[in-house]
């Protein structure tokens, strides 16, 4: 199969680069996104690009310009976010699909379903290894858009502090990440 065969069956091949101001809501996403994850997508975006094109339909009404099937968060992101749009040049980065309104509702709803969402096992698995590779806490709570609570659930769950059940205590106490460092200081100085 060449190239353009596989771009004339699957979107993603015919990615675009439009004016943001061309790039429109639908008015039938019921999707709605908390406040701490919507910060975590500016950052996100702001660490990692823009990893995916927003998926649209050419507007029936206004010809050159979009209608957001899936993606009207990652929009929103970057058109209120000077810094990201600057990035950009001003554009989003689309797809587009030839739907009729019934069927770009039903993507739409397939779209934000088929994302799914973390699991709590996951996450404490995930914060389990950033603390174990020297992650400090501010840090792990940022880049993954926690609450300090939440991050102090999770290193409950994940028996972080049971590692530590029969340590002697001291007035501090070191991790691995800690001692690989020590060590490595110490086998430059002699």
């Amino acid at each position: 199969m060449t190239d353009d065969e596989r771009a004339a069956r699957h979107p993603v091949g015919n990615v675009r680069w439009v004016p943001a101001d061309r790039v429109h809501a639908n008015d039938y996403n019921m999707n709605a996104v908390a406040p701490v994850e919507m910060k975590l997508l500016a950052t996100s975006i702001l660490h990692d690009g823009i990893t995916q094109p927003i998926v649209t339909v050419e507007d029936e009404d206004r010809p050159g310009h979009f209608v957001i099937v899936d993606g009207f968060h990652r929009t929103h992101t970057i058109k209120n976010n000077p810094e990201l749009l600057a990035s950009t040049g001003g554009c989003i980065p689309i797809v587009v699909i030839e739907k009729s309104i019934n069927d770009r509702m039903a993507a739409t709803v397939r779209h934000n379903r088929a994302r799914g969402k973390h699991s709590v096992t996951g996450m404490s698995s995930t914060v389990f290894k950033m603390l174990e590779n020297g992650w400090e806490d501010e840090a792990i709570c940022e880049e993954l858009g926690m609450e300090p609570e939440e991050l102090i659930k999770l290193k409950h769950l994940t028996g972080f502090s049971k590692l530590f059940e029969n340590a002697e205590y001291k007035k501090a106490w070191v991790t691995k990440r800690q001692i690989q460092i020590e060590k490595a200081e110490a086998a430059k100085g002699g």
